[in-house]
């Protein structure tokens, strides 16, 4: 391949904080004439508190910082982009990646879509606990390259044992992580050694520059050459043309190629395609591309385009890696928001199979992860979808959790494997269905979900409006959020984890009783939003009443009919709803009560809410 066609080329700098990260990037932009003069001219006249450098000189740190709040603080928070241009003609997209823990998640986006990492590596200070991390997340990201960048080799005068005692270090945990393609360069980014032109400084250094090393890269593998996968992202219309347009993130594509919707199995033919808004005869993997079929069937947005031949069978249970990126930790049984390119499918992680210690490699127990932990976990979603492995096609083999509630991303997650019970699970079609049961009881099947305050009244309530419901004939079953906990739930405690894991365990019954075709009334605190808002979606419209006894925690502290208030005001409760653990009341209740009331006026609204 010709310099002059070389691929574009994504880079990531990463490794721990003040290892010299942004001073590397600088001086490889002003070296290339990729930056501005004026951005130059200001790097030698503005100086951050605490800098060493000389008026006059370039600080090439400053060329990559984005945010006032970077430059005041010294550290780089934010992922900065910037364009380099080699003497070859390739392009580059370097990305600054921050260094800090608490902003890993930043540098995980960046290396999601990374060819080649430049990890920083002090001489000063060795191998990090964060420059094992970022090292970590590199390999599970499937960065093919890592240019490992020993730098601040001056402090220690280039002595090559320094370097020689770095690079057993780095080359152990590469091998454990399955990194293959590591090199190793010795630089001072401060002075230049080894960046741009090899360095006297260092005669026992044989190999490539960090510029030679960028111009010399080339792909390990053509994603033209992988199987089809086209995700549809949007649906064109005009007039009476209908087209479907999105990314091709592997394979090839030529005009008059047959091809297979993933979900559906619908096939079809290209009878046009267009690259870039223009009509062409062929695409190839990273182009934007628009085709209209021969023959009209049913493709929509998320969908997944494939050969015929080489189908990707969608699954609905998958192990996979996860680097958790949210403030609050990962609640086992909790449902997320799952992600795919333009797919997006609620999702629960089941079970949390290990965390991974970054410096040792070690698998270690866990039933939560925390912020910047990585870990294998299992994941159930909603319904099936394609997803391929990471390994092979990063694209459709990696996802986004998102909370449901405040729709942050929480964790960047990489398929490990599709697990067998996806495809030997087959839930079973009977005659008797929810419908028939409901009409054999002459009523209509829903869950009553009474939420609030401990104390709040939901139990007493409850029992209220099943008792005259029963003298009705109604038939009814009141699930009661400690009754459960006495069975079912008996394994759970009352952390946000096991909290989450409850109000699953208790959807999924109240379902099957819907099934039954009762009306079921469930009492339960249920303080997060986002695990009551999983429980509704398992209904149909309608189905699902959510009730909100509404009292104030003054008034349930007085009433204590358990005794929890007076236990966790003597510290012996620490995760008493209201106290200790924050309670999310519903933002749109189908029925709010006023847990002060009467309570057989209570009731009367409860019962005319169901029968309505």
């Amino acid at each position: 391949m010709s310099n002059s066609v070389a691929p574009l080329l994504r880079v990531v700098t990463c490794g721990s904080v003040d290892d010299g990260k942004s001073t590397l990037i600088g001086r490889l932009l002003v070296e290339t004439d990729s930056v501005p003069l004026d951005e130059v001219d200001r790097a030698r006249t503005y100086r951050r508190a605490g800098s060493i450098i000389p008026i006059g000189e370039v600080d090439y740190s400053l060329l990559t910082d984005g945010l006032e709040a970077e430059r005041e603080q010294g550290i780089t928070i934010d992922v900065a982009y910037r364009h380099l241009l080699l003497p070859s003609g390739r392009r580059v997209i370097l990305a600054d990646g921050p260094g800090h823990e608490q902003y890993t998640r930043n540098m995980a986006v960046a290396a999601s879509d990374a060819d080649v990492a430049l990890l920083l590596v002090d001489a000063t200070k060795g191998v990090r606990d964060q420059t094992m991390r970022h090292l970590t997340v590199c390999a599970l990201m499937g960065v093919g390259t890592v240019i490992a960048v020993v730098n601040k080799l001056d402090a220690k005068n280039f002595d090559k044992a320094v370097f020689d005692d770095l690079t057993e270090k780095l080359l152990a945990a590469a091998n454990r992580l399955g990194i293959k393609g590591l090199m190793i360069i010795p630089v001072s980014a401060l002075l230049g050694d080894n960046v741009i032109e090899q360095s006297n400084n260092t005669p026992w250094y044989s190999g490539a520059t960090i510029l030679g090393a960028l111009q010399q890269w080339q792909p390990s593998k053509n994603e033209s050459e992988n199987e089809l996968r086209l995700p549809i992202q949007t649906i064109l219309r005009a007039d009476d043309w209908r087209g479907y347009g999105g990314t091709l993130v592997s394979g090839q594509l030529k005009l008059g190629d047959s091809f297979m919707v993933l979900q559906s199995g619908k096939q079809a033919k290209v009878a046009q395609l267009f690259v870039n808004g223009v009509p062409s005869t062929e695409a190839t993997a990273g182009q934007a591309v628009a085709i209209k079929p021969d023959v009209e069937i049913d493709i929509s947005r998320g969908d997944v385009l494939c050969n015929p031949d080489k189908q990707l069978q969608p699954a609905d249970r998958f192990s996979a890696d996860l680097v958790w990126i949210g403030e609050e930790p990962l609640a086992h049984g909790r449902s997320y928001l799952l992600i795919s390119g333009p797919a997006s499918v609620n999702a629960t992680v089941t079970t949390i199979r290990h965390k991974l210690d970054v410096n040792t490699g070690h698998e270690d127990a866990a039933r939560v992860l925390k912020l910047n932990e990585i870990g294998r976990v299992t994941i159930a979603t909603e319904k099936p979808i394609p997803m391929d492995l990471y390994q092979n096609v990063r694209d459709t083999g990696g996802f986004l959790l998102v909370d449901r509630v405040t729709k942050h991303t929480v964790a960047a997650g990489m398929v490990h494997h599709v697990l067998r019970r996806s495809f030997n699970v087959v839930p079973h079609e009977f005659e008797i269905d929810k419908q028939a049961r409901g009409r054999l009881k002459a009523q209509t099947p829903k869950v009553i979900w009474l939420t609030g305050l401990p104390g709040s009244g939901k139990s007493t309530l409850a029992n209220e409006v099943e008792r005259r419901l029963y003298a009705a004939g109604v038939h009814t079953y009141l699930l009661d959020g400690d009754n459960v906990r006495t069975g079912l739930n008996k394994d759970l405690g009352f952390t946000a984890t096991d909290r989450a894991e409850n109000v699953r365990r208790v959807g999924e019954v109240a379902k099957l009783m819907v099934d039954a075709g009762l009306i079921v009334l469930v009492s339960l605190v249920s303080p997060f939003r986002s695990d009551r808002d999983a429980v509704k979606d398992l209904f149909e419209d309608g189905e699902f009443v959510e009730v909100f006894v509404d009292t104030p925690v003054e008034i349930c502290a007085q009433r204590d009919p358990k005794g929890l208030y007076a236990k966790a005001q003597a510290g012996n409760l620490p995760n008493m709803t209201g106290m200790g653990q924050n309670y999310e009341a519903p933002l749109k209740p189908d029925l709010v009560i006023d847990g002060t009331a009467e309570l057989v006026l209570s009731a009367e609204k409860v019962i005319t809410k169901i029968m309505a």
